[in-house]
């Protein structure tokens, strides 16, 4: 099956009479035969060597090797796998994040593995909900009309410094959460409707749950408390007290946390296997949410990495599910405890200009532990009837269980500026217009040109480290890549199409410059490796290539003509088999990582006035074979489009509240 582009369509709309090409783009296309006339086969070197300008490519002719169909049972009750006595070895969780990996790649022979159909009647409820639970409503803001102000900052000032810190009080969480996780909009069109959140999701399904840890907040809880964020009420689902020392023994004061979680099931009920993937791409757009939203108000955002998976288990509360036993193979039938929610991370939310401050995580861990007694409120709705449980995704997240790290420190860095080469691209949007209108686009026109200025302005923004303070690329210092606590793995090879002068081509954006040698041996060695023409000193970006590379991009993006048509395309290239070797649990980080620079792609696209869309189909490893990568050192983990959207006129905008009578 195709897990096609990231973006705004409706998961329900069985009934909308899609255009012949939108049908393609974004339909749930199964593991097809040989014969089929969508199958695609690998090309030969000379076919495919067309479509690569000025490059030479050397392809092994293979064997095919059909999609292999399998028996799914129609038993209820998993059966509990054998435990394996070398299950926590680092050598087999390494073994088994990288054949999950492989085995979740597409390639021109076949797709990943997935359902052969949508079950429309399971789709799972987007919406989690804890029955029983007290709902506290937070409060709503205006869109529309903003006027740039220190309390309504633009968009493009908070890649420069912050503003001042605001109190934690119910309307700054509302707020918080409003420009974040909430719902954005309702779209409707014939017999359909169906919402959209500020963060997005692949195919609009929505995996990541969220969580509030805080102290008490007046008009919200007179002591200090865990609530499950409820985003189609924008409210918070009061869900237990925690102990009125907890966050003044650990945390610096105005400190909060937020908990992200996921819902395998959400996403593996269209994607299938590869899923996993598209989960924790999500988390990585959530944080880079929740960081933007954060920092409107004046607070930074960073992971708390030191806490183990059983401590996150424990702090939001999700001991509430039973324990899944993964069973033997993929089955099918009623397999309620499938919804449970694998807790992601924590974050620490708090004032901008805090150094970081110590956390004992020895002692922290202990306290935490001390939750599973507290009383907890509410009982998980269920969010479909029957499943498929794709043993491989949970085999994989078992593997890449983080533990405790006692020695860990948290550490926020210094907050850091981006570069600036061309101010006059932004439309002085305000921060809330640009998170809460962002939309995934459906489909590009094939016609809308960028500035080279444009599109130098919008890489810079994709920088870790920032400009003019004489580091090179490496450290996460500047907005949202500051929440995350490693060093930047994650690069772009990026497809040039239509950006005014600035020829077409293959290019490549450096963004962790220690990388750069190991990048050139494991790459082309014809590549030219030269800075283009009028590029800023400070932005690592490099010219591999020049020629027309629309019908590649388009091809290796699991031919969707949404990668040609924009300005511009990119796959992200991480640095991979290395760094799973040193902390097999820095898989789904990596994901993470993309998700977050995606979301400064969304951002960025829709300030200068165009539209984005990130794209979770590609064929794996032919992009590999275009950059001339052999080996796993470097993997391509997601791919973006950035340029001017067709709009849908026949789908129907509404407001995200009160939103109309009926589920999304």
């Amino acid at each position: 099956m195709l897990a096609w582009s990231r973006r705004s369509s409706p998961s329900r709309s069985k009934n909308l009479a899609f255009s012949s090409r939108k049908k393609r783009s974004l339909a749930m296309i199964p593991p097809f035969p040989s014969t089929s006339t969508r199958f695609h086969i690998l090309p030969s070197s000379s076919s495919f060597s067309s479509l690569l300008p000025n490059l030479t490519i050397i392809t092994t002719t293979k064997s095919f090797i059909p999609t292999m169909s399998f028996s799914l049972s129609s038993s209820s009750s998993p059966s509990p796998s054998i435990t394996d006595p070398k299950e926590d070895s680092n050598d087999h969780k390494l073994s088994q994040v990288l054949k999950y990996h492989n085995q979740t790649k597409h390639s021109f022979s076949r797709y990943s593995r997935g359902p052969r159909g949508l079950d429309w009647a399971n789709q799972p409820n987007p919406f989690r909900r804890f029955v029983s639970a007290p709902l506290l409503p937070l409060l709503h803001y205006p869109t529309e009309n903003q006027t740039p102000t220190i309390e309504a900052p633009p968009y493009s000032s908070l890649f420069l410094s912050l503003p001042p810190p605001k109190p934690i009080s119910k309307s700054t969480i509302s707020q918080f959460f409003y420009d974040s996780l909430a719902l954005s909009a309702w779209k409707t069109t014939g017999f359909s409707t169906w919402s959209l959140r500020v963060n997005p999701s692949s195919g609009n399904l929505h995996p990541t749950e969220a969580y509030l840890i805080s102290p008490p907040i007046e008009s919200v809880s007179g002591s200090g408390f865990v609530a499950h964020y409820a985003p189609k009420e924008h409210g918070l689902e009061i869900r237990a007290e925690i102990p009125s020392g907890f966050f003044p023994r650990f945390f610096s004061e105005k400190t909060f946390l937020v908990g992200l979680s996921s819902i395998f099931w959400r996403e593996a009920w269209k994607y299938g296997e590869r899923a996993f993937r598209y989960c924790n791409h999500d988390v990585g757009h959530a944080i880079a949410a929740v960081s933007v939203a954060a920092a409107a108000i004046g607070w930074d955002v960073k992971l708390l990495d030191g806490l183990g998976y059983e401590d996150l288990k424990k702090l939001m509360g999700l001991e509430v599910y039973p324990e899944f036993q993964i069973p033997s193979r993929s089955i099918k039938g009623k397999l309620p405890l499938i919804e449970f929610e694998h807790p992601d991370c924590v974050l620490a939310v708090f004032p901008s200009g805090v150094g970081g401050f110590d956390v004992n995580y020895e002692e922290l861990s202990s306290a935490v532990a001390e939750f599973s007694k507290l009383e907890w409120k509410g009982k998980p709705n269920l969010l479909s009837k029957e499943h498929i449980c794709w043993d491989i995704i949970h085999r994989s997240a078992e593997a890449v269980k983080k533990p405790i790290e006692i020695e860990n420190r948290f550490i926020a860095d210094p907050f850091q500026s981006s570069g600036l080469c061309s101010e006059e691209a932004y439309k002085r949007f305000t921060v809330r217009e640009i998170v809460r209108k962002r939309r995934s686009a459906v489909d590009m026109d094939g016609v809308t040109v960028m500035e080279r200025s444009t599109f130098y302005q919008i890489m810079l923004h994709c920088l870790p480290s920032g400009s003019g303070n004489g580091e090179k690329q490496k450290r996460q210092m500047t907005l949202p890549f500051r929440a995350l606590s490693w060093d930047t793995e994650v690069h772009a090879a990026l497809f040039v199409h239509r950006v005014q002068g600035l020829p077409q081509g293959l290019y490549f954006l450096v963004r962790n410059e220690d990388h750069f040698s190991e990048l050139k041996k494991s790459m082309r060695p014809g590549f030219k490796w030269g800075k283009p023409e009028c590029c800023p000193d400070e932005l690592p970006l490099y010219e591999l290539d020049i020629g027309d590379y629309r019908l590649l991009s388009q091809r290796l993006s699991c031919h969707q003509e949404i990668a040609s048509h924009g300005c511009f395309s990119l796959g992200m290239i991480a640095h991979f088999e290395p760094v799973l070797r040193e902390q097999v649990w820095m898989y789904p980080r990596l994901f993470w990582e993309t998700g977050v620079l995606g979301q400064v792609l969304y951002l960025e696209a829709h300030a200068v006035g165009l539209s984005a869309t990130g794209i979770g189909c590609y064929f794996d490893d032919p992009v590999h074979e275009v950059l001339g990568i052999k080996e796993s050192n470097f993997q391509s983990l997601y791919h973006f489009t950035v340029g001017g959207p067709v709009l849908d006129k026949r789908i129907m905008s509404l407001p995200a509240y009160p939103g109309p009578g009926n589920d999304a």
